[in-house]
């Protein structure tokens, strides 16, 4: 059972808002309590810059009324959810992932307050899901994703060594919302086996897709027994796995996928199908990482 809070990083965008009210709904389910974090470096250079000599607002209160409102805006949607929050003045990604290590799962929009045009992630979103040791839930989607309405969890079937905490997590989130779970593995042939001749008996990369398969069981063997009551179908699709899971998360409420965490490594370690998803899916994306 998890008691840790849901950390979310608010800086006042629709998109962090967004994000709230995804995280609030969540903490629900789980019984969880909410931590709403802002962090910026307003403390560091305030003082530094010249004043305008116009009656303005600090920045410091500034960040204390989008902690604030975003708190009064939690307590409107659910106020049985308890409710913190934090203003830290030091670097976002840093403050985060620090506040990873003691959270069930960090929540985060897709954009932030000084996203650039045409930016798909904001840079604070894609470097907490690409270094983070705590699930990481970008907010993002279309209307009937952002809503729940599809009852159904995608959980994208990785290799053995990236996907078991995914698989773990997937489980549980089926399970507390009382949903299906759809796994997918995607397989591909080699590119020397789909420029060759057609193979026999019309059945083209049946030796893939019986590994895929295999590997699917395998996967699942452990987690389908824990979890009886979660209704979950396995299903093996030939193709590049980014598409296929932007495609099907039209129809989820939540894509899921594992990522490499290695020990001692501070760069950004994420995978072309999670930054492809947190991109281009079309429902909120749990990266959920696997320490090897």
């Amino acid at each position: 059972m998890m008691t840790l809070p849901l950390v979310v990083g608010v800086d006042g965008s629709d998109s962090s808002l967004q994000a709230v009210d995804w995280a609030v709904d969540e903490a629900a389910r789980h019984g969880l309590s909410l931590r709403l974090v802002h962090a910026s470096l307003w403390e560091r250079y305030e003082g530094a810059l010249p004043s305008s000599g116009l009656d303005r607002p600090s920045e410091r209160v500034l960040t204390e009324h989008i902690v604030a409102s975003a708190a009064e805006r939690a307590e409107r949607r659910d106020p049985d959810v308890k409710v913190f929050t934090d203003v830290i003045p030091e670097d976002a990604v840093e403050t985060l992932l620090r506040e990873g290590n003691n959270a069930s799962a960090l929540v985060t929009g897709s954009r932030g307050r000084g996203g650039l045009p045409g930016l798909l992630l904001g840079s604070v979103g894609l470097a907490v899901a690409a270094r983070a040791h705590c699930p990481v839930i970008v907010v993002r989607g279309d209307s009937a994703g952002l809503a729940g309405g599809h009852e159904r969890i995608l959980l994208g079937a990785g290799d053995p060594v990236t996907s078991g905490e995914a698989v773990r997590f997937a489980f549980r989130e089926a399970e507390t919302r009382g949903c299906v779970l759809d796994v997918v593995r995607a397989w591909r042939r080699p590119a020397h086996e789909v420029t060759g001749p057609p193979e026999p008996d019309g059945a083209p990369g049946r030796l893939y897709e019986e590994r895929a398969a295999a590997l699917l069981h395998a996967l699942l063997h452990d987690a389908v027994a824990d979890h009886p009551g979660v209704r979950v179908r396995g299903v093996t699709a030939e193709g590049p796995a980014r598409r296929i899971l932007v495609r099907r998360s039209a129809a989820a409420d939540l894509v899921i996928v594992g990522a490499r965490r290695r020990a001692g490594h501070f760069g950004l370690q994420l995978g072309r199908v999670s930054h492809t998803l947190l991109h281009h899916a079309y429902c909120p994306v749990a990266i959920v990482p696997q320490l090897v």
